[in-house]
């Protein structure tokens, strides 16, 4: 696995009058600027829009959701294919969350403790 050496974010532009800037990010799969939209992919596609759209759209980056990547299709298919990036025929940017939305929005489904967060699945119950 190839790391970065250097601050993946580059500032381009501050305002004066507030606290708003714009930057950009830097990946091993690429670079985009910030602020920035994120087509949301949550189980691995982005819903009725191919990769190619998605380009053509101009889209920069994808969020995905560990969570429900994790449930379906599942980290042993996603490692089937190659990664993420392939499963998803997506070679630019891609931001998954840590799955954390879901400690309160499942939280009846969730055990929390010190060592960490165990979910019941809320498609069948399993663990």
């Amino acid at each position: 696995m190839r790391h970065q050496t250097t601050s993946p974010f580059t500032l381009l532009n501050r305002a004066d009058e507030c606290r708003a800037r714009c930057g950009e990010v830097t990946t091993l799969h690429g670079s985009f600027k910030t602020p920035v939209f994120m087509p949301v992919g949550t189980q691995g596609s982005v819903k009725a829009v191919t990769p190619e759209n998605l380009e053509e759209l101009g889209a920069q980056i994808i969020l995905g959701n560990a969570y429900h990547l994790f449930l379906r299709p599942g980290h042993q298919l996603i490692k089937r294919f190659g990664g993420l990036h392939t499963f998803m025929h997506w070679n630019r940017p891609i931001l998954t969350d840590s799955g954390g939305f879901q400690i309160f929005s499942l939280r009846k489904l969730a055990n929390i403790s010190e060592a960490g967060a165990e979910f019941r699945s809320h498609l069948d119950g399993s663990r």
